[in-house]
């Protein structure tokens, strides 16, 4: 069967978006895998799937798997091209949408200049949320972790943002590491279903740079949901403003986040590539 798709991006961020409420198609993780292969596939970071709500109170199912064709709980970046593609497609005419997501739901604005603006939700800081579990290579406490990694000791900031992310604090995102660290810490048995490494400098009050290593994806040129935990981290240790810019490979990002019982807003752009179809 052939299946239509769009391929967008967010800074870098590239996916592949199709939709399956005009289109049936039951896509296995080694589908995914193989559409996502840069060599014999189309190639993406992930691939984000449009599907009829399951709840009343949202107006799409937005779900995401990562180029290893395993599932992923929230991407940011995603977010943003998943508001433009359903206006782009009809889908949608209200310029508010409500997404849901497999860890609950995320409000999207498409603003008139094409940006859109997503409220990502409140950060969690419980290690529990991410999960982040104690153990020999790790030490836990509170929301910061001590891991051990080629005989240097690290902290991570741990932040969930409905998916999972370790902030690691450094002075110069170019010559951090993120190719060796990334993969080590994404090892740890402390992290059991995984997580998004983040590598944040923080320029000042008002500006990051940030790296992720992603699950599933290696290091991306943005990551949505990792410029907010940046934020977050760097919020909780007073190290930021209530307003940020957060620089990645890929572009910036504004963000904002008022502190604790406040959701974090994110805004950027989303543009399309091309479309497509492929066989299945």
């Amino acid at each position: 069967m052939q299946l239509e798709f769009t391929k967008m991006h967010g800074l870098g961020n590239d996916f592949v978006i199709i939709d399956l409420i005009t289109q049936t198609a039951m896509l296995t993780a080694a589908d995914i895998a193989r559409l996502g292969d840069r060599h014999t596939g189309i190639g993406f970071d992930q691939l984000l799937a449009v599907e009829p709500p399951e709840i009343p109170e949202a107006d799409f199912r937005y779900r995401i798997f990562n180029a290893d064709g395993s599932e992923a709980e929230q991407c940011g970046n995603g977010a943003r091209c998943f508001t433009r593609f359903v206006h782009d497609r009809k889908l949608a005419v209200k310029p508010d949408i409500t997404l849901q997501t497999n860890t609950g739901s995320i409000v999207c604005h498409l603003r008139e200049n094409g940006q859109v603006e997503v409220d990502m939700g409140e950060p969690s800081f419980d290690p529990t949320s991410l999960p982040c579990v104690a153990d020999d290579e790790c030490e836990v406490d509170g929301d910061t972790a001590r891991v051990r990694i080629d005989g240097e000791t690290l902290q991570l900031a741990l932040v969930s943002m409905g998916n999972p992310h370790a902030i690691l604090f450094v002075d110069d995102i170019f010559t951090a590491g993120v190719e060796r660290i990334g993969p080590a810490v994404q090892a740890l048995a402390a992290f059991p279903k995984g997580v998004n490494v983040g590598f944040c400098q923080v320029v000042d009050r008002g500006f990051l740079r940030l790296r992720v290593f992603e699950r599933g994806a290696g290091e991306t040129r943005a990551c949505g949901s990792g410029a907010c935990a940046a934020v977050a981290a760097a919020h909780r240790r007073d190290l930021v403003d209530e307003r940020v810019k957060v620089s990645l490979p890929g572009g910036k990002l504004r963000l904002s986040w008022q502190g604790p019982d406040h959701h974090i807003m994110m805004l950027g752009p989303a543009e399309v590539v091309f479309e497509g179809r492929i066989e299945l």
